[in-house]
């Protein structure tokens, strides 16, 4: 796995390294090890997978409050997203700052997300999945949100009218 930081302090870029030949291809999408040499404390709590049957399903922004905050390696294993996170942590440099990055099953990319970012998608294709690694066991008392078009980031998202639940598009704006 190659690691690149993201314009964001903390959150990664990950790049498969690919062992190919002609059955296809074999590759590690996590270790322990390797996330710890880029100094990444990432334990496994939760494995989760997200189907999104049309395109233009937006989740998000999503995060989880003290204690209970979470990291996630995200993935998406079928279809495209367009993947936004936002720097939540207001001792951070990069404090209300967000990042944006279109994954699909043919770019094979992952994100690491940290501790204290909110996170969202819009999926660019029909039949869309999502793999999340959790380093934290949800908890619907923990369970936040910032809402997906708040003048406080102004976060261009590819589709204007994405079709969304109604507890995501009920946060309230950021303050």
């Amino acid at each position: 796995m190659i690691f690149k930081e993201t314009t964001l302090k903390g959150a990664y870029l990950i790049y498969l390294d690919l062992h190919e030949d002609e059955r296809g291809f074999f590759a590690r999408t996590f270790c322990e090890e390797e996330f710890k040499a880029h100094g990444l404390q990432f334990k496994v709590a939760q494995s989760n997978l997200s189907l999104n049957n049309k395109k233009g399903t937006l989740r998000g922004m999503h995060y989880q409050s003290k204690p209970d905050e979470e990291a996630k390696v995200l993935q998406c294993v079928r279809g495209a997203i367009y993947d936004v996170i936002i720097d939540l942590r207001p001792e951070s440099s990069t404090f209300k700052q967000w990042c944006a990055f279109e994954f699909s099953h043919k770019n094979k990319q992952m994100l690491f997300i940290p501790e204290g970012f909110a996170h969202g998608f819009q999926t660019l294709e029909d039949e869309t999945e999502v793999s999340y690694l959790m380093s934290a066991f949800y908890r619907p008392e923990s369970a936040r949100g910032v809402l997906w078009n708040d003048k406080a980031f102004d976060i261009s998202w590819p589709i204007a009218t994405p079709i969304m639940s109604a507890k995501d598009r009920s946060y309230a704006p950021f303050n």
